[in-house]
């Protein structure tokens, strides 16, 4: 079978030897601290294979019937249920997908089984699937501690599971060997023509047919007629990284997608696998979550016809809410009561909600809200703190946290907590023509605010004039570039700036409190956004232009504090404000081609999922700012200096590795040919009663300037080398400041 291969003794020189090496090289870096490489976390850019996990056995605190989920990326399998005990035993196993820059760290999850009620999670861990890569050999079973999910660091069992992870080409070599056994029917171990052509047509490849013959010659070094079958799986598997062999599956007859060649081999692999007598973990689940749903609550999943799955929910489908965690590259489901789900799909996704909105439902909210807040300002209201922390389990690290539980005297002052000053590192703190998140947040992002509502807000009145207000929408934020920070209860709930800047101005917009789940925001019925109570600010920047930076209030949320004031100069990372108890949402609204989003934000978005960012930066960038130009001094000669030269530059890249847009680095610069004039045009007041003769520098619209300056400029992608010419304003004055448009030359 496939993954017995990656128990073999690897031959010198192999892709997987060498990719092992590489990755003992970096561990033992990462652990002596020696190498500028250290620091660099480890990426799967370099493997893609096939994992076999197994899930063997557990030891548990207690007596129960047990479950187990693994999920990797946006797949999630499942164990059977174990008998009542204390050590589960289910030798389960599931063959998962490795893909270059995909998920490769599986969290294993534990649930204790109810009859009436939704399984209970008790103890979880996750394992890095391409650590195994690193290990000389594949242990029998690897015990890991299984932590609980409430209380940070407390182990509440282990589980035992063995792993072995392959090379797609030795899965390829090891699937050719067992196709072609198939047809040595002679079972010496040598495949005639005859033997090869009966394979080529089981193949179902009509074009590969043709050249069965050429294949075979190939392979036939010796020119015997007969090849052995190492030599023939080597040909073969060469192949087909060329030009495709194999179009159906010989065994049950399915097409295989060309463009995807190693799943194609996975399912090849998967049809031919004779099992290790281990039973196979059910598949077909999303998440964790709804992998250990019971009977009982399936059924009342049937009941109102319920789709658990990504995207844009709306009617009885809007049950679920699914993120996608960018930290874990894996789909979560949000912690939501039911009742409340119910509750509000009653109000926002149907006609006879939006009825009752306007006969008094807003004023309710209000007044909810208000009392609400007033309750969470007592001191009563520290009571429900342990079991607020209970309810999210795991979403909130108290380690985080700038002082302790006993600290906090109310709710309130638990739910605007701060966290301690490293918690949240800004990515590249000294350049600030890169943006970072705002919040802990869902985030969703759209190039314009026609792709926000194709593909998230569904309001029939939204609109950025609406958003903004009259008063603080330009014509530039039109077309402008949208990002949303939703953040959900259990976040940290103070926003921060996103981008350096000052802060120019504050308008409050009165409004309701409609919730900022998605449930409303996706509803028809509702306009969440431009209706609630909000407060717009614009920070004015040098690398983005002007931003607007909009906080929303939403049910429970009837406060929105800042700590920044009008005129203020801030850096990215620094606390702008905060929200009190309930959930709120941020938006940020950028010029027309601004800023460059992140693809997986984006792509993410297209596919109406929000992404989990935890914290103001998260193990990347999360926005690159298209520069527009950014203004240098730059000496030319001496005593002379040229304002408004650049020193990057977004051009169009022409060389045959980039083809795209890219910033390029100004490396050098020259003057173009000067005329006369260029030196700056002296006009001579000459009066015949006056001080005839004196010269006087003045601003002359008809001067002449610098032809041009020319930039010699390096791609920061592929390095291409190339000139950029760019011209003067012929407005400029001779020792004097910058008038209109003109520029100083002196």
């Amino acid at each position: 079978m496939g993954h017995e291969h990656s128990k073999l003794s690897e031959p010198k020189g192999s892709r997987r030897a060498r990719f092992k090496e590489r990755l003992r090289r970096h561990l033992h870096r990462r652990q002596s601290g020696n190498g500028s490489s250290a620091n660099k976390p480890l990426t799967a850019d370099n493997f893609a294979g096939i994992a076999l996990l197994a899930l063997l056995s557990a030891e548990m605190e207690f007596k129960d019937k047990w479950i187990a989920c693994v999920s990797l990326g946006e797949q999630t399998f499942r164990t059977s249920t174990s008998d009542s005990t204390d050590k589960p035993v289910w030798n389960s196993e599931k063959k998962l997908l490795l893909e270059q820059n995909g998920a490769h760290v599986a969290r294993i999850s534990v649930f204790e089984t109810n009859k009436l009620s939704s399984n209970t999670l008790v103890g979880y861990c996750e394992v890095d699937l391409l650590e195994f890569l690193t290990k000389d050999s594949d242990p029998e079973a690897e015990v890991f501690n299984l932590l609980d999910p409430s209380v940070p660091g407390k182990v509440v069992g282990n589980i035992s599971i063995s792993c072995s992870v392959e090379d797609p080409i030795e899965t390829e070599k090891g699937f050719v060997k067992r196709i072609l056994s198939i047809v040595d029917y002679n079972e010496d171990g040598m495949l005639s023509l005859s033997e090869f052509s009966d394979l080529i047509d089981a193949f179902g490849n009509q074009v590969a047919n043709s050249k069965k013959e050429e294949l075979f010659k190939a392979a036939d070094k010796n020119g015997d007629g007969v090849v052995s079958m190492e030599e023939l799986a080597s040909l073969l598997t060469f192949q087909q990284e060329q030009e495709p062999l194999l179009n159906c599956c010989p065994v049950c007859g399915e097409i295989l997608q060309i463009s995807d060649r190693l799943n194609s081999m996975i399912h090849l692999t998967l049809c031919f696998d004779e099992g290790t007598g281990n039973q196979v973990m059910t598949g077909g689940f999303l998440t964790d979550k709804q992998a250990s749903y019971g009977w009982f609550f399936k059924l009342s999943e049937w009941a109102h016809f319920s789709s658990y799955d990504v995207g844009i929910r709306s009617g009885s489908s809007a049950s679920h809410i699914l993120v996608y965690d960018r930290k874990s590259q894996r789909l979560v489901e949000e912690i939501i009561d039911k009742k409340i789900v119910l509750s509000m799909r009653a109000i926002y996704q149907s006609k006879i909600g939006l009825g009752l909105m306007d006969i008094g439902v807003k004023e309710l909210l209000q007044s909810i809200s208000e009392k609400q807040g007033a309750r969470m300002d007592s001191p009563e209201s520290s009571a429900d703190i342990p079991r607020f922390i209970e309810s999210f389990k795991d979403q909130i690290n108290l380690a985080e946290v700038k002082y302790p539980l006993e600290h906090f005297k109310t709710f309130n002052e638990f739910f605007i907590r701060e966290l301690k000053p490293d918690s949240r590192p800004i990515v590249s703190a000294e350049r600030d023509d890169i943006a970072v998140c705002a919040a802990d947040c869902r985030l969703s992002a759209f190039k314009s605010v026609d792709d926000s509502k194709r593909f998230w807000i569904k309001g029939r009145k939204f609109s950025v004039q609406g958003l903004l207000g009259k008063d603080m929408c330009s014509s530039a934020f039109v077309d402008g570039t949208m990002v949303i920070f939703r953040l959900a209860p259990q976040d940290y709930h103070r926003f921060h700036f996103p981008v350096s800047g000052t802060v120019e101005q504050f308008v409050d917009i009165p409004g309701c409190l409609y919730t900022v789940n998605p449930i409303a925001v996706n509803s028809k019925y509702c306009n969440v956004f431009t209706d609630n109570k909000r407060v717009v600010s614009i920070i004015s920047t040098v690398e983005f232009g002007k931003v607007a930076f909009v906080a929303i209030g939403a049910t429970m949320v009837g406060s929105i504090n800042f700590t920044k004031k009008k005129g203020d100069s801030v850096k990215k990372g620094d606390e702008f404000g905060y929200f009190s108890f309930g959930g709120s949402t941020v938006i940020c609204v950028f010029e027309k081609d601004s800023i460059a989003i992140d693809e997986d934000l984006l792509a993410n978005s297209t596919r109406a999922l929000e992404t989990l960012v935890s914290g103001i930066i998260t193990g990347g960038l999360i926005f690159a700012a298209h520069i527009r130009t950014l203004l240098l001094q730059i000496p030319i000669a001496r005593a002379v200096t040229m304002v408004n030269v650049p020193k990057t530059k977004k051009t169009y890249c022409k060389s045959k590795e980039c083809r795209k847009h890219t910033l390029h680095k100004v490396t050098q610069y020259k003057k173009g040919k000067d005329s006369i004039a260029a030196q700056g045009k002296r006009r001579y007041d000459r009066k015949q009663s006056g001080y005839g003769g004196q010269t006087k520098p003045v601003f002359h619209k008809k001067a002449k300037t610098t032809k041009k300056i020319v930039l010699r400029l390096q791609c920061q992608g592929c390095k291409h080398v190339s000139q950029h010419p760019i011209k003067r304003c012929k407005h400029f004055e001779i020792g004097g400041d910058k008038k209109g448009k003109g520029t100083s030359l002196f």
